[in-house]
């Protein structure tokens, strides 16, 4: 988050643009006095919210498209109201489906190479979590654009924003995303294809398994936390 306020504040007050390089790792480190770990963690974050992007041998570049750091209040909203993980993929569906819907109508081919590159991202990144989830938010937000409707745009940057923030505390967890790739391959054909009604089906179905997914998680993390706390705090000795 230091790392987030940072730019949030370079953003601003001007001192940098859409397009701008940001310093060097080492220096930026160095100056919030935080190790490059932090700080590359810090904007894989920003990155899969759009606001920098990193470019292989060039550096960490802000991006042209608007930023999504104030994108932070649904997160305080679900505190504040008990938001629960099925209430947000069943929000999601209804909005997803049609998303991807008008993004089958409308996409370019511009939209749909950038579609491409992040499902190669993906089958590239199975065996690395953290960058997987990356370029899956990536993937919905490109989708989102694609939509051409800036308003829906919006409510999906606010959604990934919360996504990102609560999949990058437990993809680690993940144990196969091979199924994940493939669906969000299907997606991707169907928007290729121009195919609005199998656009909103994959989106649908695509969702639906992510939802199974991270209740199967949830609840190993609880049977986890009941096992670890019976281990530090076993039962006295019968007498």
């Amino acid at each position: 988050m230091q790392v987030v306020e940072h730019v949030r504040g370079l953003i601003a007050k001007g001192e940098v643009h859409p397009g701008d390089r940001l310093p060097p790792e080492r220096e930026l480190a160095r100056k919030l006095k935080i190790s490059r770990s932090s700080l590359r963690a810090g904007i894989g974050f920003l990155s899969a919210m759009g606001v920098l992007k990193s470019r292989h041998g060039a550096g960490t570049f802000v991006s042209s498209g608007p930023p999504a750091l104030d994108s932070s209040s649904l997160s305080v909203l679900g505190a504040l109201h008990g938001f629960l993980p099925w209430q947000m993929f069943e929000a999601r569906i209804v909005l997803e489906a049609s998303i991807a819907a008008l993004a089958a109508e409308r996409a370019t081919d511009e939209h749909i190479a950038e579609l491409a590159e992040e499902v190669a991202e993906m089958y590239a990144a199975l065996a690395d979590p953290r960058e997987y989830l990356i370029h899956d938010v990536r993937f919905h937000r490109t989708i989102a654009r694609a939509s051409g409707n800036p308003i829906l745009g919006a409510l999906m940057e606010t959604i990934t924003a919360d996504l990102y923030r609560h999949r990058s505390k437990t993809v680690q967890n993940t144990q196969d995303l091979k199924e994940s790739a493939e669906m969000h391959r299907e997606i991707y054909r169907a928007i290729r294809s121009h195919n609005p009604t199998q656009a909103r089906l994959t989106m649908e179905q695509h969702l639906k398994l992510a939802s199974d997914a991270q209740k199967l998680e949830l609840d190993q993390d609880a049977q986890d936390t009941v096992e670890k706390t019976s281990a530090q705090n076993p039962p006295a000795a019968r007498q």
